[in-house]
């Protein structure tokens, strides 16, 4: 992929990042329901997560999937890389005191 793409590819990814749902995972971050993944989608921070924390949870991460998808198909990357790149970004720009997984498990944004 060139640099070009790749930059393209970036600023595609952070235009169509953040869901519909926005005020909805807003406030379920902001009470730490819900976290960041470094592989660009949300995961409950707890082991127990109500129903209706998984609804939502599924409810972003398809929407999110849909945005990948179309976002590789455009720059003929994988939609696993879009994902990735999206969730690195979505992780470095957490709010402080909300939740982040870049891998190694749960931490609160300082």
């Amino acid at each position: 992929m060139t640099p070009n793409k790749k930059l393209s590819l970036a600023a595609l990814v952070l235009a169509v990042a953040v869901p519909v749902l926005a005020l909805d995972l807003d406030e379920a971050r902001a009470k730490g329901k819900i976290g960041e993944r470094a592989d660009g989608y949300v995961a409950a921070v707890n082991d127990d997560p109500s129903k209706e924390v998984k609804a939502l949870i599924d409810e972003v991460n398809a929407k999110r999937r849909a945005h990948y998808e179309e976002i590789a198909k455009r720059n003929g990357a994988p939609v696993e890389a879009v994902a990735m790149l999206a969730g690195q970004k979505l992780v470095a720009g957490a709010a402080s005191g909300q939740f982040v997984d870049s891998g190694s498990g749960w931490t609160k944004k300082p």
